[in-house]
């Protein structure tokens, strides 16, 4: 699965849009699962090192994230993460296996050199369910529902 958005350009016909621009850009999202900004620490190392290191998860969802590592890893690249989060007045944790699918220079300078996408592949037992809540609560917050 690619993370990357499709990008097309739609033309409108003369004479039946009044609008400035007669070219656009519609952006197709493939991803199964909306991603939601967040701002989480985490730590990580190479599946077959346990040398770990610090990074930061810019946005998350159930199939992968976003992540800023200061350093420059493959893309096919097994990683052990842990992602901390507060929760009421505890500090908890995600640790899953991910894998970088892409990757480029991080237009953020704040915190590292490097941007990466990663797919989760397997998680540690109830952790899913820790990331399904994590994402809803963010989302929530977020996004709040309308009442009527």
């Amino acid at each position: 699965m690619s993370l990357r958005k499709f990008t097309t350009t739609v033309k409108r016909k003369k004479g039946r849009d009044k609008s400035q621009f007669k070219e656009g850009v519609f952006v197709v999202e493939r991803r199964r699962q909306p991603r939601i900004s967040v701002e989480l620490p985490l730590g990580y190392s190479l599946v077959d090192n346990n040398e770990s290191h610090g990074g930061i998860a810019a946005d998350i969802s159930e199939g992968g994230l976003l992540i800023y590592l200061p350093e420059a890893i493959a893309i096919g690249t097994l990683l052990k993460i842990e992602i901390l989060f507060v929760r009421g007045f505890e500090l908890s944790s995600i640790k899953a296996i991910t894998k970088v699918v892409w990757s480029d220079l991080a237009p953020k300078a704040t915190w590292g050199e490097y941007r990466y996408g990663l797919e989760f592949q397997s998680f540690q037992e109830g952790d899913l369910q820790k990331l399904k809540r994590l994402v809803k609560e963010v989302s929530e917050s977020h996004y709040p529902k309308k009442k009527r």
